[in-house]
């Protein structure tokens, strides 16, 4: 095979699956504007806080009635904190298809020790959603950022379900259609597909939700970071930018311009476009070559953010060294950062696809990737 190396390098080498690329128009100097050195809760604070909730319902189309919480410890906050607040009230089916989901079966079972049923489908499959019982809180990520699989819409979901659904959203928000009507409460967080920077979580609550954290007590005591009511009722506070601790305002800064940027490419749905062109370059590669194929199964449950591929040729020796060495001579190169699998995923590799990665930069990489293969292919049987 040749090894000559392409003549083409990606504009844009991050690759990362998070912290994921920043917009492509970024600049520091654009976040100039952050009040640094200022109370959050003070006049400015506040509303830069606010203007970041209302940015977040304004392009994700969440519901007036719907509540938006920036919380802290990114995602993994806001989830554990929807876990510990409302589950307990009734049996729960806890669905995963990969590692965060895996890891939520860990606390809701070992942790918080409620009555749970766990599902749980091998990396690149995903569990039957027919069959899940919506008499039940139902705990489940849209987009497994590990494996590259996703629910392929939201219509498994009961519209009259008794339970709440509460929906790990954090590799999907902002590039997914996510049907607010069938999710309860949804947890992302911005460092994912806007590129901001990390920390931070988002929490968005039905009022389903609303109604249940209102109305039950959990049997556990409730750390000061988790609680979201008082007296029995509703901190409107958090809703409304007065966060539970004190947020990094250069962070939400970030953040505002982040949203900006989105709305500059055409809000959700240009956001949606991007990813999915970038996901589809991916997959022509694979289809176009018989020694990499998408880690889904199925290609309606496909991710268009997290791709995640093996290798498939049967002259590999040793599949996890050689997916490590392909990433490490493509980072060596300065072509493709930080695309390994996950710690926990299979042998291979994970390409970041959302909306900030421009689909030149996608196409910039992946003659590359095919120059690794070859070069580590030979390199091992010398």
């Amino acid at each position: 095979m040749a090894t000559q190396q392409p003549a083409t390098r990606p504009a844009n080498p991050r690759f990362s699956s998070g912290p994921c690329a920043k917009p492509p128009t970024f600049e520091l100097a654009k976040l100039a504007d952050a009040p640094l050195g200022r109370s959050h809760r003070a006049a400015v604070g506040k509303d830069k806080l606010k203007a970041a909730i209302e940015g977040t319902r304004e392009i994700l189309g969440i519901p007036a009635d719907y509540r938006i919480g920036i919380v802290p410890a990114s995602d993994t906050g806001a989830m554990e904190m929807a876990m510990w607040s409302m589950l307990g009230e009734r049996k729960v089916e806890m669905l995963a298809w990969e590692s965060f989901g895996a890891g939520w079966i860990t606390d809701v079972v070992k942790q918080l020790k409620t009555d749970a049923l766990a599902k749980v489908a091998d990396y690149g499959e995903i569990v039957n959603l027919s069959q899940v019982d919506f008499n039940k809180d139902v705990v489940f990520t849209w987009n497994g950022t590990t494996s590259g699989v996703r629910v392929p819409n939201g219509d498994w979901i009961d519209a009259d379900r008794d339970g709440l659904t509460i929906c790990d959203a954090t590799s999907a928000a902002f590039a997914m259609d996510l049907p607010w009507d069938k999710l309860d409460v949804t947890t992302f967080s911005w460092q994912k597909v806007l590129g901001g920077e990390a920390a931070h979580g988002v929490i968005v609550l039905s009022p389903r939700a609303v109604e249940r954290l209102e109305s039950y007590t959990p049997a556990w005591p409730l750390p000061k970071i988790f609680r979201m009511t008082k007296g029995g009722k509703l901190i409107e506070g958090i809703f409304t930018g007065a966060t539970i601790n004190t947020p990094s305002m250069l962070a939400v800064e970030d953040y505002l311009f982040a949203l900006d940027w989105a709305r500059s490419v055409g809000g959700l749905d240009g956001m949606i476009a991007r990813a999915d062109a970038n996901a589809q370059a991916v997959f022509d590669f694979c289809d176009a070559n018989d020694w990499i194929d998408n880690l889904a199964e199925d290609a309606a449950t496909r991710s268009n953010t997290s791709v995640c591929l093996k290798f498939t040729d049967d002259r590999i020796k040793d599949g996890a060294a050689f997916a490590k060495a392909v990433a490490k001579r493509l980072e060596a190169e300065n072509v493709a950062l930080d695309i390994g699998a996950y710690r926990d995923a299979p042998a291979g590799l994970r390409i970041w696809c959302g909306g900030t990665v421009e689909t030149s930069d996608i196409q910039a990489m992946l003659p590359w990737l095919a120059w690794a293969f070859e070069a580590e292919l030979a390199a091992q049987d010398c």
